[in-house]
C-alpha cells in the first residue's frame, strides 16, 4: 500500500497523456495560449506503461484515469489503452469530448471502461465563448457515441460558474435524464491559466442540487469514497452529483495522485512541488529507485488544499498542464 503521514491509503492514478488540447477554455488557459511540452519531453507509451505497473504491483493501485490537456490528441491513443487495460484496473479517460465519434469504439475495444466528458454550456454561442471553439455539435455527437459504444456509465463534468454557466443547472439536469449519462457539477476551482479564479464565483454543489430538486425530485444515494456527493432522481430517471471540492472538500479521504505528461509526480493537484520521475526512467532507475522517489512524494502529501485560506498559493499549472 502507499500511505502518507496521514494513514491516507492512496489507490487512484491520474496520468496525463499529453498537455495539449484542441480547445483553449477561458477558465484553463490564458487567452494568449499555452507554452506546450517538447515531443521529446513527454513520456513514451512504454514509460507510462512501466509507471502504472509499478503502481498496480508494487503498490496495490485499482484505479487509472487518462487526462491531458485533452488526451485524445495523442496519436494511438487505443495502443495505450490497450497496454493498460493488462495490469486489470478500472481504466478511465477524462475527454472534452470533440474526437469520440471518431474514436469511442476504438477506445472501447482497447479495454477503456468509463469516460468522463467535461461540457460547460449546451448554448452554442456561450459554449464557443468558454471554449474559442465552434464544437458544441461535436461534443453532443461525442457524448451519443460513448453511449452508443457501452461506456457506462458515462459522465459529463461541468464546472459551475456564478454569472457564466449557473442558470444552465436545471437544463443540464434535463440533459442527462434525456441523453441517459450522469451529469456531475463541479465547483470551480483556482488552477486557471490566467489566474483569474474568484471565491464569489463558486457556486455551492448544495445550491446546484437544491435548484435542481425543485424541479425534478432527489433523493440522496449513500456516498462512497468517490469525491463527489450523488443524488437519484425519485422518478427513476438516474443520478446527478455535485464535487464541493472547495465549500466541502474531500481531502482526508482523497486517494489520488497525479503523474503529469512529462513525467512529474504529484501527491495533490494544488501541490507546488513535484517529483521527477522521468529522470529517473531516462537515467536506468530500478524499479525499487522508483517506488522509493514515489513513496517519499507522497509521504510529504500535505493535509489539505486550503482553498480560501491566506495560507493557499496557487500552483503555477493550470489544469491543463497538471491533468485532471
Amino acid at each position: 500500500m502507499l500511505t502518507d503521514s496521514f494513514g491516507r491509503v492512496h489507490r487512484d492514478l491520474r496520468i496525463s497523456v499529453t498537455d495539449r488540447c484542441n480547445f483553449r477554455c477561458t477558465y484553463c488557459m490564458p487567452e494568449e495560449g499555452m507554452q506546450w511540452v517538447p515531443r521529446e519531453d513527454v513520456l513514451t507509451f512504454e514509460e507510462i506503461e512501466r509507471l502504472a505497473r509499478l503502481f498496480v504491483s508494487r503498490f496495490g493501485f485499482t484505479a487509472i484515469r487518462l487526462t491531458g490537456g485533452e488526451p485524445t490528441v495523442r496519436h494511438r491513443l487505443a495502443s495505450l489503452v490497450e497496454r493498460l487495460a493488462a495490469l486489470d484496473v478500472d481504466l478511465s479517460m477524462t475527454t472534452n469530448g470533440s474526437s469520440l465519434r471518431r474514436d469511442a469504439v476504438a477506445l472501447r475495444e482497447a479495454g477503456l471502461q468509463r469516460v468522463n466528458i467535461s461540457l460547460d454550456s449546451l448554448r452554442a454561442d456561450r459554449f464557443l465563448e468558454l471554449t474559442r471553439r465552434d464544437e458544441l455539435a461535436s461534443v453532443l455527437d461525442g457524448i451519443d457515441a460513448a453511449v452508443e459504444a457501452g461506456f457506462s456509465p458515462v459522465k459529463v463534468n461541468v464546472v459551475c460558474m456564478e454569472g457564466i454557466n449557473d442558470d444552465e443547472v436545471v437544463d443540464f439536469a434535463r440533459f442527462g435524464r434525456e441523453r441517459g449519462v450522469e451529469v456531475r457539477f463541479i465547483e470551480w476551482m483556482p488552477l486557471d491559466g490566467g489566474h483569474t479564479w474568484s471565491r464569489v464565483r463558486v457556486v455551492p454543489g448544495e445550491r446546484i442540487i437544491a435548484t435542481i430538486g425543485e424541479v425534478f425530485p432527489l433523493r440522496p444515494v449513500a456516498r462512497d469514497d468517490s469525491p463527489a456527493e450523488v443524488w437519484e432522481y425519485v422518478d427513476g430517471a438516474g443520478r446527478v452529483g455535485a464535487i464541493p471540492s472547495v465549500t466541502a472538500p474531500f481531502c482526508a479521504s482523497c486517494d489520488r495522485v497525479r503523474l503529469t505528461a512529462e513525467g512529474q509526480l504529484r501527491s495533490c493537484l494544488f501541490s507546488i512541488e513535484e517529483t521527477d520521475l522521468r529522470s529517473l526512467l531516462r537515467g536506468g532507475a530500478s524499479d525499487d529507485e522508483l517506488a522509493a522517489a514515489v513513496s517519499s512524494c507522497v509521504a510529504a502529501k500535505w493535509a489539505g488544499h486550503q482553498i480560501g485560506q491566506v495560507t493557499f498559493v496557487q500552483p503555477p499549472r493550470s489544469m491543463s498542464q497538471i491533468g485532471g
